[in-house]
């Protein structure tokens, strides 16, 4: 699993969070599953098993893995500074393609920046921008999207479509390959730029009592071309379907 697509659970656990008001002081605990195809070459799907906490403050929030501190918040908007570990990244050893196995590791890492959120009757206007913390791609990444939420009775559904932006450096780091490891695979030498993605989201929410409550969110992110050029990858798609069951106290 690599860091793109803990980044897609992290946005997920967001579009969930805007398809209901969370009260101030709530706590959420749960399980859920997360599935992603791979783009990497010689990588299968897996599933791996999140265990979810949660907390939403006046202040202060933290999801799983991401925390935020509210610089701004009323009625329709939401400004926060953020944090999130993004854990995995690219194991050579995790490939069944020879060549592949000759690459170097690409480390998870810390990313801090910034979120915003926007709401009004016609949807939500939600964005972010951050970098990476521990030096590992000194890369930047940034997403915006339009959500709508359309709720019945105990049913919430959220469809969504966005633009996922990666730096050069990210880039380079997940997807480059350098003249080192170009001469012990055998895998051409690649140095890509930038790249916008587009994908759409589809955020689906069932309240058994008060309490529990299900979820279902699926993202299919189209590749821009200066990642499917990697001779790293061999899918123009990523995609993550997570879903799982939470209590809240």
């Amino acid at each position: 699993m690599k860091a793109s697509h803990f980044r897609t659970l992290s946005i997920a656990a967001t579009a969930i969070l805007f398809s209901g008001a969370a009260s101030a002081g709530t706590w959420a605990v749960g399980a859920s599953a997360l599935v992603t195809p791979n783009s990497y070459r010689g990588y299968d799907t897996k599933i791996y098993p999140v265990p979810i906490i949660s907390y939403e403050g006046d202040d202060f929030y933290f999801h799983t893995l991401t925390a935020g501190y509210y610089l701004w918040k009323d009625e329709k908007n939401k400004f926060s500074f953020t944090a999130t570990y993004l854990p995995f990244g690219f194991d050579p050893k995790d490939s069944d393609d020879s060549q592949m196995k000759r690459l170097d590791k690409r480390r998870g890492t810390l990313i801090g920046g910034l979120a915003f959120s926007h709401n009004e009757e016609w949807g939500t206007l939600r964005a972010t921008f951050n970098g990476d913390m521990l030096d590992n791609s000194d890369g930047l990444v940034a997403d915006v999207a339009y959500l709508y939420a359309f709720h019945e009775d105990k049913w919430v559904l959220v469809p969504g479509i966005g633009m996922a932006w990666n730096s050069s450096n990210q880039n380079q780091y997940y997807y480059g390959i350098n003249s080192n490891e170009s001469r012990r695979s055998g895998l051409s030498s690649y140095s890509p730029d930038d790249s916008f993605s587009p994908y759409v989201e589809l955020t689906a929410k069932y309240s058994f009592t008060k309490d529990w409550q299900g979820f279902f969110t699926g993202r299919y992110l189209r590749l821009a071309s200066e990642v499917t050029d990697s001779p790293m990858v061999e899918k123009n798609y990523i995609g993550a379907l997570w879903t799982g069951v939470t209590y809240s106290f």
